[in-house]
């Protein structure tokens, strides 16, 4: 029995959750997810409650009874209140700024970076060794955070690069003479 799918998700006011066949799609403040579903999974709502149950009893259906679960309930937590992840840059000369629709990063390279701001997420500078990533679809921030992390990742030597808020750097000696 799947310790994470036996519990509902609970649809906290503000947010409408609407079922049609293995559609899901949660309606809030801070926009609009849509997600389809295998169909190894029953997805039934009770008042402010969302049911996810197995249909067969497979492996298949087992694995997928949880994750469907942890899925709709992050659709419910993004819209009503969203995600967000902070990164931190470190190195003389490294910065970012957001001109426009573009986040401007100089990382150490000939040129700067100029990367896309994607439609329904949010980026912010506050200051220029910070960035932060922000919207309602959890996979959406989290891979926009890893990619702009992947433009320059922390090296083990100074820890130069772009980082996560509070990740930890292993270090490692530089040589000795």
């Amino acid at each position: 029995m799947s310790r994470i799918g036996k519990h509902p998700v609970e649809v906290p006011s503000g947010v409408t959750v609407s079922i049609s066949g293995a559609t899901v799609t949660a309606k809030g403040k801070l926009g609009e997810l849509k997600q389809r579903f295998t169909d190894d999974v029953d997805i039934t709502q009770e008042g402010n409650l969302v049911w996810i149950k197995p249909r067969h009893d497979t492996q298949e259906a087992r694995k997928m009874w949880g994750t469907a679960r942890a899925i709709v309930n992050n659709m419910v937590h993004g819209v009503s209140q969203g995600y967000a992840k902070n990164l931190e840059i470190v190195g003389v000369g490294y910065r970012a700024q957001v001109q426009g629709q573009d986040l401007v990063l100089q990382l150490g390279y000939s040129h700067e970076i100029r990367y896309p701001i994607p439609q329904g997420l949010t980026i912010q500078a506050p200051e220029p060794t910070k960035i932060q990533v922000s919207g309602a679809d959890k996979q959406r921030v989290g891979q926009v955070a890893s990619e702009i992390r992947g433009f320059r990742p922390p090296e083990p030597y100074k820890g130069k690069g772009v980082k996560y808020e509070g990740e930890y750097i292993l270090r490692k000696e530089g040589k000795k003479k």
